[in-house]
């Protein structure tokens, strides 16, 4: 047996191990951009500091990616799954290990509510309101969303995930705020 084979009281490769790998990769990620000068140059522009955590939850969204493949292909050809593009969606990744499909569950999550966050945050930066608190609401909703991340790939308290929702979708909800009254 292998590492990815469901055993009876065995943690899987997401246990302890796997969680500090999420913990520093995400450490990584955001130290990356929050270290940055508040407005950097592009091309010889201004860049609005609003774009920032645009792009740290786009990276983070791409770390998720590989977490998922990283798990779910060594997980396929443990289980032995044979791909089969006649059996409904869903139903053949559901014979994976739960700690398994948490992963693409919430990298699947990152291209729902998020979507908002980048057309507000982006509609901020055209109207030239990417500066002052909005920067600061955004980078909030990008350590939310991480949280949330690794709240579901690791652990999957439904409650816990549900607060940091709530949280999220509330900064979202000021930012948005924020670019409807720039904008009438």
């Amino acid at each position: 047996m292998n590492d990815y084979e469901v055993q009876p009281n065995r943690t899987t490769p997401d246990g302890p191990a796997g969680a500090a790998r999420a913990l520093r990769c995400s450490w990584f990620v955001l130290a990356a951009w929050t270290s940055g000068v508040a407005i950097s140059k592009v091309g010889g522009m201004s860049a609005s500091p609003i774009i920032a955590p645009v792009i740290a939850l786009v990276a983070w969204t791409h770390v998720m990616w590989f977490w998922m493949y990283a798990t779910r292909i060594p997980a396929i050809f443990a289980a032995k799954l044979k791909l089969d593009p006649n059996v409904p969606k869903g139903e053949l990744m559901a014979t994976l290990p739960p700690r398994v499909r948490w992963k693409a569950d919430n990298y699947n999550h990152l291209f729902e509510q998020p979507t908002l966050f980048y057309a507000v945050a982006l509609a901020l930066a055209v109207v030239g309101q990417g500066g002052g608190h909005n920067p600061t609401l955004a980078w909030a909703y990008v350590g939310l969303r991480v949280a949330h991340s690794l709240l579901q790939a690791l652990w999957n308290n439904i409650n816990a995930r549900f607060a940091l929702f709530v949280l999220s979708s509330f900064t979202l909800m000021i930012m948005t705020f924020n670019a409807a009254r720039a904008v009438f």
